[in-house]
């Protein structure tokens, strides 16, 4: 159990459990858009304009952790997210 944990967890890079990270610049453009989205009550253009972008970086993070995350938990996370959100997009 203690060797499936290690592998599905542990950086590969540093050797430390890692289940979540600082944000980096794709998630952060995520997290702002989708709260100017929530809380701006935009119409028309610019709504599409925010959601459009609110996308891009979303899937932007996760196809980078879905190449380089730095343990199978991570790149997985990654994989979840891109499924989830093209599923959403197609439903």
């Amino acid at each position: 159990m203690r060797r499936a944990f290690d592998w599905m967890f542990r950086s590969r890079e540093t050797g430390e459990v890692v289940f979540v990270q600082a944000p980096n610049i794709p998630l952060g453009v995520f997290f702002v858009a989708a709260a100017i989205r929530r809380f701006a009550h935009l119409d028309g253009t610019p709504r599409t304009v925010i959601s459009v972008i609110a996308f891009v970086s979303l899937m932007w993070w996760a196809i980078d952790e879905m190449l380089r995350g730095v343990n199978p938990f991570r790149r997985l996370l990654g994989g979840v997210v891109v499924a989830s959100t093209v599923g959403g997009l197609l439903l």
